[in-house]
C-alpha cells in the first residue's frame, strides 16, 4: 500500500464563507503524518480545486473526511471507491457519533481524533492484522459491526505535525501561498459545553495547546511563503486567557504578525490586557457565538452568558477598534417570530460588522438532538440539509415555515442596500464589500432554495406527512465515474471488485 488519497467533500449549499475556501485540517494533518511516513498523499479539498477521480481510483486506501451536512455526497463518494475495489475509511464529526450509519457505505470508521493511531491504522489496513487494537476504530467482521475502544485525545499537541499544504490538490505547487487566509490550530477542546455543539464530544472539554514555539514556526513558514492573513482555528482560541497572552506577546517581540482572525467568547471584553495585546499582534475580526438577545434561549443553551455580557462585548471591541462577526442561533423552545425581529434590530443598532443567522440544527453527538430525537420533532434525516440554514425539526412556538422564512428575511435585512449605504458613507470599504457580498449571496440563496421555503408552508398545512425527496449530493461524481468504467479507466486490479 503506498498511494494515499484523502477527499474533503464539496458542502450541499453556499454560504457566507464560500468566497475564501479554506481546508479543514483533518485530513492535511493525517496526511503530513503520513507523507512523513513514505506514503504518498494526495488530498482533495473540493472547494479548493475539482475531485480528479481518475487519480482517486489510481489510489491504494481512500479517507473521506465528513462533517454532517457534507456525509450524504461523502457516502455517495464511498460507494463508488469502495465499488471500484479499494479500501475506504471515513473520519470526521458526523461518523464519530454515526459510525454504523457509515459502515453502510465505507470499510472503517476512525472515531474522533485519529492523529497518534493514523500510522498504526494504515499498516494494520496492509497487513489485515492488528485492526483489534486501533483504539477509536469501526468495522465489519463476519457481518458484525465492531467498536474499538475510544482513542485517547492526543496528550503531546507539539507531536502532531504542521499541515503541508502542498499534498492538497491546488495547492500542490505553491502550497500556502495560494491560500488566501491560513489556517493555524493552536489548541484543541472547549471548556464549555453548548448544547448544539459537537466540539467538546469530538475533542473533549479539557484544553490542550501546542507550545507557542511550535505556533510561532508555522506562523513564520507562512509569512516566508507571502501570506498576509492567518485564521487560528481553535474552538475558542482565548479560552486559556494566560497562554494566548503569551503567544500575541511572543508574535509581537519577534514581529510575527500577519492579520489574524479567531473564534472568541464574550469573556475576552473584561480582560483589556488581552485586548490590548489583541490589537497590537493585528487581530482584525473576531467571529463569537452571541447565539441569542433572549435570556431564556441563553440559558437552554448552556451559553454561560447573559444579554449584558454580550452588550458589554460589543461595545468594548468596538472601542478597541476590533471588527465583529456575529453568529445568532433562531429556533429554541422560547423564541418566537419577534424574537427573529429584535435580533435584527439588536445586530444593526449594536452596528455589528457582519452577521450569520443561522436555524438551530440538531446535529448527532448533541445534547440538542437527543433531546429532539427522543421527542419525536426530527422531522428529516436528509443529512445534507443540516447546514443551520434548513429547518430540520419541529419548532415549537413558530411554524417551519414562519422559522424558515423569517431567517431568510433577517438576513436579507442585514445586508439590505441601506445597510451598505450607511457603511459607504462612512468610508469603511471593507464592510462595504463584506455587505455587497452578504447581500449577493443571499438573494442568491433565497433564490436557490425557495423549493424548501415552498416545502415549510406545506408542512404546516399537512403536519409530517409530506416526505421531502432528498437532495441529490453527488451527481456529478457518479456520472465520472459511469465515464471512467464505459472506458475501461478503472484499474484492472480492481475492476472485478464488487
Amino acid at each position: 500500500m503506498k498511494k494515499i488519497v484523502f477527499i474533503e467533500p464539496n458542502p450541499p449549499d453556499f454560504h457566507i464563507f464560500s468566497k475564501v475556501p479554506l481546508p479543514r485540517l483533518g485530513t492535511a494533518i493525517l496526511g503530513s503524518r503520513l507523507k512523513q511516513e513514505g506514503y504518498e498523499v494526495k488530498s482533495y479539498v473540493e472547494s479548493i480545486s475539482e475531485l480528479d477521480l481518475k487519480d482517486v481510483l489510481s489510489a491504494d486506501a481512500v479517507g473521506i473526511s465528513t462533517i454532517t451536512s457534507t456525509s450524504c455526497r461523502s457516502f455517495e463518494i464511498a460507494k463508488l471507491v469502495k465499488k471500484a475495489g479499494i479500501p475506504v475509511f471515513m473520519g470526521g464529526p458526523h461518523v464519530t457519533f454515526m459510525p454504523d450509519e457509515a459502515l453502510q457505505y465505507c470499510d472503517y470508521v476512525v472515531r474522533g481524533e485519529a492523529d497518534d493511531i493514523i500510522v498504526d491504522f494504515v499498516k494494520a489496513m496492509e497487513t489485515g492484522e492488528g485492526l483489534d487494537q486501533i483504539p477509536g476504530l469501526s468495522y465489519m467482521k463476519d457481518g458484525v459491526a465492531k467498536h474499538n475502544s475510544t482513542a485517547p485525545f492526543c496528550k503531546d499537541m507539539d507531536k502532531i505535525p504542521a499541515p503541508d499544504f502542498s499534498i492538497i490538490s491546488g495547492l500542490d505547487t505553491a502550497g500556502a501561498k495560494k491560500l488566501p487566509i491560513a489556517p493555524v490550530m493552536t489548541s484543541r477542546g472547549c471548556p464549555y459545553d453548548c448544547s448544539f455543539c459537537s466540539v467538546t464530544g469530538m475533542f473533549g472539554q479539557k484544553y490542550r495547546f501546542r507550545s507557542k514555539e511550535r505556533v510561532i514556526e508555522e506562523l513564520m513558514n507562512h509569512r516566508e511563503h507571502g501570506g498576509n492573513w492567518v485564521f487560528f482555528y481553535d474552538d475558542n482560541f482565548c479560552a486559556h486567557k494566560r497562554r494566548t497572552k503569551e503567544l500575541l506577546s511572543t508574535m509581537i517581540e519577534q514581529k510575527i504578525t500577519p492579520a489574524w482572525t479567531a473564534q472568541v467568547r464574550v469573556e475576552i471584553a473584561r480582560d483589556q490586557e488581552l485586548l490590548d495585546l489583541m490589537k497590537r499582534s493585528k487581530c482584525h475580526t473576531v467571529y463569537i457565538g452571541l447565539e441569542s438577545i433572549n435570556p431564556k434561549t441563553l440559558e437552554i443553551y448552556n451559553k454561560k452568558q447573559s444579554l449584558e455580557d454580550i452588550t458589554s462585548c460589543i461595545r468594548i471591541l468596538k472601542k478597541n477598534g476590533i471588527r465583529i462577526h456575529g453568529m445568532f442561533v433562531f429556533g429554541s423552545d422560547h423564541d418566537t417570530t419577534d424574537t427573529i425581529a429584535e435580533t435584527v434590530r439588536f445586530a444593526k443598532k449594536n452596528d455589528l460588522d457582519s452577521v450569520q443567522f443561522l436555524i438551530l440544527t440538531p446535529l448527532p453527538g448533541t445534547k440538542c438532538y437527543r433531546d429532539l430525537d427522543r421527542e419525536g420533532r426530527i422531522i428529516t434525516k436528509d443529512w445534507s440539509l443540516y447546514d443551520a440554514h434548513h429547518v430540520v425539526y419541529e419548532p415549537k412556538l413558530m411554524s417551519y415555515y414562519e422559522l424558515q422564512s423569517e431567517t431568510m428575511r433577517a438576513t436579507k435585512e442585514f445586508y439590505s442596500p441601506w445597510q451598505i449605504a450607511k457603511r459607504a458613507a462612512r468610508f469603511d470599504l471593507f464592510n462595504v464589500t463584506i455587505k455587497v457580498w452578504g447581500h449577493t449571496l443571499t438573494k442568491q440563496w433565497i433564490k436557490k432554495n425557495q423549493y424548501f421555503l415552498d416545502y415549510t408552508r406545506a408542512l404546516g398545512e399537512a403536519g409530517k406527512k409530506i416526505e421531502l425527496a432528498a437532495k441529490k449530493t453527488a451527481e456529478d461524481v457518479k456520472e465520472k465515474f459511469q465515464q471512467i468504467e464505459l472506458s475501461g479507466g478503472i484499474p484492472h486490479k480492481y475492476s472485478g471488485a464488487s
